[in-house]
């Protein structure tokens, strides 16, 4: 495969959930430094040869079956360490781009290893595409981008230990499931578990991809929708506090950033306005 680079027009794209902006093939990856960071998400895969991957600070040594993630704006640099250093890559942007991410085991900037050395699939047929700049052709790109990410979660090795650090961190779910409808502490949850705040942030971190209070606003969010569809004429500060929320205007705020729209959007959206 010859090496290009391709630019996605984002003229129809961009008010899509996920959508590419650039992808490409490089067959000797330059040295990159980017001290601002980059506006995009990123994804690169290590084809052939050795790389070193430096984040706000911290390095990772990447060789052929290596992915590596860069979130927006993170300070960021990359350099080949042999003579032949080929990367793949696309980057990409949506409201829905880090909730895809989290859902492939992805929370952070980094680096992953694929149980299968080869390029992923989605990411060579969005390379083999026409290189050119048709709402079709990156709609196409788009959709790849989608059904990349979802592979992912199933491509992407696991540490050894999640198995038995997820045991550990079940009966915290399932807590807080049972107690959505109240404020909840870090303290708290930990003690359910029979670890320090410290660790239990920590292997949460590692089994969830999410911080723990971040995980219990997803949660209520969630059954906030529930009970939307259940009870479309209860009022927003009613179904704020029966979800854990202190006040509807932090609960409004909550909803907009994991959904893009305000919990009346959502419910004029969907039918359930009485």
């Amino acid at each position: 495969m010859e090496g290009n680079y391709i630019f996605c027009s984002q003229d129809e794209t961009s008010g899509l959930p996920l959508y590419a902006t650039t992808v490409g093939y490089w067959e000797h990856q330059i040295e990159t430094h980017r001290p601002e960071g980059f506006p995009d998400y990123q994804m690169h895969q290590v084809l052939d040869g050795f790389g070193e991957v430096v984040v706000n600070g911290k390095a990772f040594k990447v060789d052929p079956g290596n992915v590596f993630f860069l979130y927006p704006d993170m300070p960021h640099s990359y350099r080949p360490l042999n003579q032949q250093w080929k990367v793949s890559w696309v980057s990409f942007n949506g409201r829905e781009a880090d909730q895809m991410l989290l859902f492939a085991g992805i929370g952070e900037s980094g680096t992953g290893r694929l149980k299968e050395n080869k390029l992923i699939k989605p990411l060579e047929q969005m390379l083999t595409l026409a290189m050119d700049n048709e709402q079709e052709t990156n709609l196409e790109r788009s959709k790849l981008l989608y059904g990349l990410l979802i592979d992912l979660k199933y491509q992407l090795l696991t540490p050894s230990h999640s198995h038995q650090e997820f045991d550990r961190v079940k009966p915290v779910l399932q807590y807080i499931e049972n107690n959505l409808q109240r404020a909840l502490t870090l303290a708290e949850l930990a003690d359910v578990a029979s670890v320090t705040p410290q660790y239990l942030c920590r292997i949460f971190q590692q089994t969830m991809n999410i911080r723990p209070m971040e995980y219990i606003n997803q949660q209520r969010i969630k059954r906030s929708k529930q009970l939307m569809f259940q009870h479309p004429a209860m009022k927003m500060y009613e179904i704020a506090g029966r979800v854990g929320f202190e006040s509807s205007s932090y609960y409004g705020a909550v909803f907009r950033k994991l959904n893009g729209m305000n919990p009346e959007a959502f419910k004029k959206l969907h039918g359930l306005v009485p």
